[in-house]
């Protein structure tokens, strides 16, 4: 059980870092951005969601597989790898990252960044010092939601990592071997860890859902007004 478990926080990590790095400009084009095919783009990422877990394996051995671009022009072999696992952990937990995030960066007022911009700031500075204080607790959420997403894949993982112990067996393969001899105690353990786990994960979600949105924080702290447009404890 340590070793599948240890295994899961590695491929979960690799996962999440790579869910991050490919969603964030994702979603804030996603957010901002005026392009055609926007739509379709949108509908390719949230693929996953609704494909068969062994369609998207299918379409990720297709991508690593001898033949595959990967290894006909990189030179990377990660077929039955736990990098390999990784991948398939990251595909599938990309569209709730990106979700998540694009929500909450459409929430931000456009004319704060308008602001910033006049006032000399660049995209990167706007997005760092603007968007994202603003966007955080979105944000946070899907990248929450894409960790328990990642941590607990199973189909796409067994079809391009395999069930291989010690080297490619993450925790949610680990219970189904432990189902399959038979080892209902071991079995029993693991998915209680991965349901208290789960349980904590959306948890966190739904405390950083009922935080007060960027507008209605500000709303909240703006004095009250008398009819005549003086503050009220005035």
């Amino acid at each position: 059980m340590s070793e599948a478990l240890f295994l899961s926080l590695r491929v979960t990590l690799v996962a999440v870092l790579a869910v991050v790095v490919v969603g964030m400009p994702l979603a804030l084009l996603l957010a901002r951005a005026r392009l055609p095919g926007k739509s379709v783009l949108e509908t390719v990422i949230l693929l996953p969601l609704v494909l068969p877990p062994s369609v998207v394996g299918f379409y990720l051995l297709v991508v690593l597989g001898r033949s595959g671009p990967l290894a006909r022009f990189g030179g990377l072999h990660l077929l039955f790898t736990w990098p390999a696992a990784a991948l398939a952990s990251a595909v599938v937990a990309l569209p709730l990252m990106v979700q998540a995030s694009r929500a909450a960066i459409a929430q931000v007022d456009p004319a704060l960044e308008r602001a910033a911009r006049m006032l000399g700031s660049g995209e990167l500075e706007l997005f760092l010092r603007v968007t994202l204080p603003l966007a955080r607790r979105g944000i946070l959420a899907g990248i929450v939601l894409a960790a328990a997403r990642a941590f607990g894949e199973f189909g796409a993982t067994l079809m391009v990592a395999g069930n291989i112990p010690g080297r490619t067996q993450t925790l949610p393969l680990a219970i189904y071997d432990a189902v399959e001899t038979h080892e209902l105690a071991a079995a029993n353990a693991m998915v209680l860890l991965m349901t208290a786990l789960s349980f904590a994960s959306l948890w966190a979600v739904r405390r950083f859902e009922s935080t007060p949105r960027p507008r209605e924080f500000a709303a909240g702290l703006a004095p009250e007004r008398d009819a005549g447009g003086a503050p009220a404890d005035a």
